[in-house]
Parts: structure tokens; C-alpha cells; sequence
């Protein structure tokens, strides 16, 4: 998998992909990440990526020249299976989307920055909006940070144990059920004994189980 990010602040987000399981899976090939600099597609003289709104108002808009310039001149190398524009008001970022966008060749992710991109790029370009939630960041940097992270874990080997991803949270509609590691008694809080019995169907059994309580509990939307 190939994801090409449209930033104007690289620096931002190369930290999350420098480390951890996400530093492995593009050691390993599993995946490629590339920052794209916007200014390098600015023809002004102090490559400015934003311009006064239209109408009036506060805030600044990032213009359609260099926008369009760098999303054809990717294009041009390559076919993308979507091109995401991460915005407050795109579709809520959800575990089923993830799952859609891992089995992708190649993504491009468009960082939005100030009160936004001119609407004709969202027009002519865009296939895909996603929102991390609502709320508003300073820019789509780590939005799409997150994204990229939550894709990659998802290729298969980039997790060493391939049920790993199956078994998180929202994978099956569910929060994950509680988990325990050694030792099986810290300060009188012991470890479920069913866990400590070696029977696998009752373990699965009452991880279901427990994994319903949760969501019930914590997440009821889930089970509407």
C-alpha cells in the first residue's frame, strides 16, 4: 500500500511513522508513506498556499493552483483508489472504514489548514471526506496520522499475530472485552478464574460475554 500525504507542515506527523509497528510495516515494504510538500506547487514568489476569502470573513483559504497542480502531478504517476480529504465536516472515521481502506492499493490524504480548501477542490478531486470527530484541530495533519495508522496496522503482516487486528475493539460491533497479563494477583484484584482454566470454549465464551457488558455499558449506540 502507497499513501500520499498533501501537507504543508510535514513535520507534524513524521514522528508516528518512525516508530512502533507502523516504523516496521514500512521497514518491512508493507507499506509507503510519502509527504508532499504544498509549497513546492505555489507559484507565488513566497509560496503561499492561502488566500483571502471570498465574501469576507475571518479566517484564510487554502487556494485551488497549487491544490490542483499537486493532486494532477500525482495522479499523473499513478491511479488512486480514493483521494481522502481529512475535514471536521467528512464522514465520522470508524473501524469499518478502515478495514475498506486497508484492502486499497493507493490513497492520497489531503491536510486541510486555516478554515479550509476552496470548495472546487473538494469538486473536482476529492472521492472521500473523513472526520476523526467532532471537533476542530489546527490543521489535517494528525487526522491523517491516525488514519494512516489505524490503515497500516490493518495489512495483513504487519501484525505478528494476524488475529491480533480481528480481536480489537469495533472489529465485530463490540468493545474489546477486559484483558489481564501476570501476576494473577496484584494487591487482592485477582484474574478471572475462568481465564486461569485452560478450556478454551469457556474462555471465548466469556470474552463475548464481557464484551457485550461493555458495550452495553460504556457504548450502548453500538447495539442499536
Amino acid at each position: 500500500m502507497r499513501i500520499d500525504i498533501i501537507t504543508i507542515h510535514a513535520e507534524l506527523i513524521k514522528s508516528p511513522f518512525e516508530h512502533s509497528i507502523i516504523k516496521r510495516a514500512l521497514s518491512k515494504g508493507l507499506a509507503e508513506v510519502n509527504f508532499i510538500n504544498l509549497r513546492d506547487f505555489s507559484d507565488t514568489k513566497h509560496k503561499s498556499v492561502d488566500d483571502y476569502q471570498f465574501g469576507g470573513g475571518a479566517g484564510m483559504v487554502m487556494m485551488i493552483e497549487p491544490l490542483s497542480k499537486c493532486i494532477e502531478s500525482l495522479k499523473a504517476e499513478r491511479n488512486y483508489d480514493e483521494i481522502i480529504y481529512l475535514s471536521p465536516d467528512g464522514g465520522r472515521f470508524d473501524q469499518k472504514t478502515a478495514n475498506f481502506l486497508s484492502t486499497c492499493s493507493n490513497l492520497m490524504l489531503v491536510c486541510g489548514h486555516y478554515k479550509g480548501i476552496d470548495e472546487r477542490v473538494r469538486e473536482l478531486y476529492i472521492t472521500r471526506e473523513i472526520s476523526i470527530g467532532d471537533y476542530v484541530i489546527s490543521g489535517g495533519e494528525l487526522a491523517a496520522a491516525i488514519v494512516a495508522d489505524a490503515v497500516i496496522r490493518l495489512i495483513p503482516g504487519v501484525l505478528s499475530d494476524e488475529t491480533s487486528a480481528l480481536s480489537d475493539s469495533f472489529q465485530d460491533g463490540l468493545l474489546a472485552p477486559p484483558v489481564y497479563t501476570r501476576p494473577a494477583d496484584f494487591k487482592g484484584l485477582q484474574v478471572p478464574q475462568i481465564l486461569l482454566s485452560g478450556d478454551p470454549r469457556k474462555i471465548e465464551q466469556w470474552r463475548m460475554e464481557q464484551a457485550l457488558e461493555r458495550t452495553r455499558k460504556r457504548r450502548p449506540d453500538l447495539l442499536m
